[in-house]
């Protein structure tokens, strides 16, 4: 088996037993990544000679026994709209193509405390805003089991940089199904932590009520070990929650029995393409097999979770991006007249259309005479769907449902009609909603060879039930690898 082919965890215990050192480890991840970008593209900035030096610094600290963590020298990737200080931060756009940070996000900063090394920051939709990563100012990132797909979104580059086994693990953010819809797509596992989890601090925010920082890996023990490392209070960041424990790994017991599984039937009409609905039931079946219980139920209030979502999201993103005027940094437009000229060519040069298009619907849904009649009432929805989940875990420990209707689009399809492209989150945005947790694992493939992923959502703090479920299910399944992965990087 080679070096990058072994999980997070696996890698950690070769370095920690000097088997394999940092520095090898680290190598043959650059080394993957210079086979596998020229196809799959998931990155933006690769930072090789930060990652060796880091290397050698991480296998000191190993050697004189001061890190001794479950991944302590294995290498990582972080979606690039993380700060990292010294390091480009782009989000994947223009107006923020040469900006380098003066400081690093917390949930990083956690991962280098515990020994990671970071090999680069990875592609992503243009300020985290869209479903595909082809709203990147850097190229398209391609689906690693089919490169004539996408790999979904935004945390498309993270998802796929994992697959691809370009690195061990990644980070990315989750604000409407950014982490577990690419992670589906991807065959790869994705936690969307609960809200106030993981630091927010030095995220670029999108969405600020909604966005969480979150871990993806190849399989649930990595995320489970991921998420321990990042999940800390953080005086920092004012949404940050203390929690009891951060006990994680301690989940990871093949063993369902008598756990509550409901099924939304509201997702099983009209949309889900066929081949994911019986994938999804099937995997539920599993999870009945193995000791759980499982029934159908009316969760409600779905129609109305996708129109209250972008308009939430939008008007935090026009508030969120009204930084970035190029006046202190960034993009600043060359030729100008004016203070209010520079403003406007600034923005309309260095913001994408996709970008343009949510700020311009959040202004418009914040301006007077519309914010009782938008923003306000989609305050009101959100509670109103926070209070069906609540009602749901009064009976049930987990709600198990699928990502995405389908599996990863061909690529060019989605950004052609933004409407449907907006619906493809119908499933996943009322748990950003409503604050909670959820993991995507892999299920199964379609007829194209392409992953489903089922989504466990569980209640507020009640991770560990979520990796419960997941790793019990796991156990069920052979972890299979992309096939341009398998094809030697070529498709």
């Amino acid at each position: 088996m080679s070096i990058m082919s072994m999980t997070a965890v696996e890698l950690g215990s070769k370095i920690r037993k000097r088997e394999i050192s940092v520095e090898e480890a680290v190598k043959a991840s650059l080394a993957q990544v210079k086979k596998m970008e020229v196809k799959v593209h998931s990155f933006v900035t690769v930072d090789e000679e930060g990652a060796l030096k880091r290397a050698q610094k991480v296998q000191k600290l190993i050697d004189e026994g001061l890190i001794s963590g479950p991944l302590a020298g294995v290498p990582a990737a972080v979606k690039d709209n993380l700060c990292t200080a010294g390091l480009r931060t782009t989000c994947s756009s223009k107006i923020l193509e040469n900006f380098v940070p003066s400081y690093t996000a917390e949930a990083v900063q956690c991962l280098e405390r515990s020994g990671a090394v970071i090999i680069g920051k990875t592609n992503m939709d243009e300020f985290a805003m869209g479903s595909t990563t082809e709203t990147s100012y850097y190229g398209v990132t391609k689906n690693p089991w089919n490169l004539e797909h996408v790999p979904g979104g935004s945390s498309g580059g993270s998802c796929a940089a994992a697959a691809a086994e370009e690195c061990s693990y990644a980070l990315g953010s989750d604000t409407g199904g950014s982490i577990r819809q690419p992670s589906s797509f991807c065959g790869v596992v994705g936690i969307k932590p609960t809200y106030g989890t993981v630091s927010r601090y030095g995220l670029i925010a999108y969405a600020s009520s909604l966005d969480q920082i979150g871990p993806i890996a190849r399989n649930v023990t990595d995320c489970a070990a991921v998420l321990e490392m990042i999940a800390a209070h953080d005086v920092k960041d004012s949404t940050s929650v203390p929690r009891k424990s951060y006990d994680f790994m301690g989940a990871l017991v093949d063993d369902v029995r008598g756990l509550r599984i409901g099924i939304p039937q509201d997702y099983f009409t009209e949309g889900l393409d066929e081949e994911v609905k019986e994938h999804i039931l099937s995997a539920a079946k599993v999870l009945e097999e193995r000791g759980a219980s499982v029934e159908m139920f009316d969760l409600s209030l779905v129609q109305y979770a996708v129109p209250a979502y972008y308009v939430i999201a939008c008007a935090e993103a026009g508030s969120n991006l009204s930084r970035f005027d190029g006046v202190k940094y960034g993009y600043r437009a060359g030729h100008y007249e004016g203070l209010h000229d520079m403003y406007k060519r600034s923005r309309s040069e260095g913001f994408g259309a996709e970008v343009k298009r949510r700020i311009m619907l959040g202004s418009f849904v914040l301006s007077s005479g519309y914010y009782d009649a938008y923003y306000l009432k989609a305050l009101k929805t959100k509670a109103l769907i926070k209070q069906a989940f609540d009602k749901a875990f009064e009976k049930y420990d987990i709600i198990a449902a699928p990502v995405s209707p389908s599996a990863a689009p061909k690529l060019g399809k989605s950004l052609s009609d933004p409407l449907k492209m907006y619906l493809s989150d119908i499933y996943t945005i009322s748990v950003n909603l409503a604050g909670l947790p959820g993991i995507s694992i892999p299920v199964g493939t379609n007829k194209e060879g392409l992953p489903v992923g089922m989504q466990l959502i569980g209640n507020c703090y009640e991770e560990r039930k979520l990796l419960r479920a997941a790793y019990t299910f796991e156990q069920t399944r052979v972890y299979e690898r992309p096939g341009v992965v398998k094809m030697g990087g070529e498709a």
